[in-house]
């Protein structure tokens, strides 16, 4: 959701203030006595001047990146990172269980997790929320990264719509040498059955690499691993160990 401002104006004497929900001031002081009339253009224009500059620092809206395979991969730029977050939307032939099933397989994610090493449950919860270590293969001259993530599993009584969060949280294993952990990453699925056998997919992912990789150059790939993930991910669904996959936290 876009971040909202509210202006506030204060004039006093031939100095006019503006400040915005977030603190930050726009002062601007009038040189000489004007009349009402003058006053309300000035003060009209430099409503638009600060308006202007406050949209031009929120979130911008989802743009279609690419569209491959039935796979949509969109972009939108965050005003709290310059790492662009992603949005994948498709429909897979799977039902919801055999979709969980192979999200929550960890120690196979990487035979369709792009670039994934290895990857371990550090913590089972429950069946259908876990904790789990990744380790990520990057290109030289780039240092591997990894990650730890909390996956939980919810599905509306109601509408049969799952919801997969997962975050990833900074500390739960030791850091190792020369890998950098990614701490600041939000992802969520959102699955939704639209006949037998089929469901709508929404993923949406916003993660900060860390190190001294440039934003530009993450920017450039950012939907690179999402395309050739959901590509591998239709070929694992169709493996005999999710097939015919029922679990017992999911109605499908």
């Amino acid at each position: 959701m876009p971040q909202q401002f509210h202006i506030y104006i204060n004039l006093k004497a031939n100095d006019l203030v503006l400040t915005s929900k977030v603190n930050k001031p726009y002062s601007f002081v009038i040189a000489e006595p004007v009349n009402r009339n003058t006053m309300y253009k000035k003060l009209t224009l430099m409503l638009l001047l600060v308006v202007n500059f406050a949209f031009a620092n929120t979130d911008g809206g989802w743009t279609l990146d690419k569209n491959d395979d039935g796979i949509k991969v969109y972009t939108r730029n965050l005003a709290s990172s310059k790492v662009k977050a992603i949005k994948v939307e498709c429909n897979l032939d799977a039902t919801p269980s055999q979709l969980v099933a192979v999200l929550m397989d960890i120690s196979n994610g990487d035979g369709w997790v792009y670039h994934t090493a290895s990857s371990y449950i550090i913590k089972q919860v429950s069946p259908s929320e876990l904790y789990y270590y990744s380790l990520v293969n990057v290109p030289w001259p780039v240092h591997n990264r990894d990650f730890i993530a909390h996956i939980k599993v919810t599905q509306n009584p109601t509408t049969k719509v799952i919801t997969v969060d997962a975050p990833c949280i900074p500390d739960m294993v030791p850091r190792k040498s020369n890998v950098v952990r990614i701490e600041e990453s939000t992802g969520k699925w959102i699955i939704t059955p639209i006949s037998d056998g089929k469901v709508k997919i929404e993923y949406t992912l916003h993660a900060d690499p860390g190190g001294n990789i440039p934003s530009w150059l993450v920017n450039m790939f950012v939907t690179q691993g999402p395309i050739e993930s959901f590509k591998k991910l239709k070929l694992q669904l169709q493996k005999p160990a999710y097939k015919n996959a029922k679990l017992a936290y999911i109605v499908d």
